[in-house]
């Protein structure tokens, strides 16, 4: 949290965070996703690189799925939602 406090003081305009949760106490997390849905409602920017696909439902527009280098997969949380398979294939999960 103190990185992304850190982050915020240069009041950028393009917050990114690359597995912003991981290794961390569920309640640290949860504290840190509601944060970001807090940042995102005052209109920061933010991109996030997470395979917490539950969580990242809640906070995101879109999704985008990098595999090699390029964007595999694009859409909306909702037909990420409606194709299991793409996580199981590109995520592991």
């Amino acid at each position: 949290m103190l990185v992304v406090g850190r982050a915020l003081m240069t009041n950028p305009k393009l917050l990114i965070l690359d597995e912003a949760t991981e290794g961390l106490a569920p309640l640290i997390r949860q504290e840190i996703w509601r944060c970001l849905r807090a940042l995102k409602g005052e209109g920061q920017t933010i991109l996030v690189i997470d395979k917490n696909l539950p969580e990242m439902a809640t906070l995101v527009d879109r999704h985008y799925i990098v595999d090699k280098g390029r964007v595999a997969w694009s859409g909306k949380p909702a037909e990420l939602s409606a194709q299991p398979e793409l996580a199981q294939r590109y995520l592991g999960i």
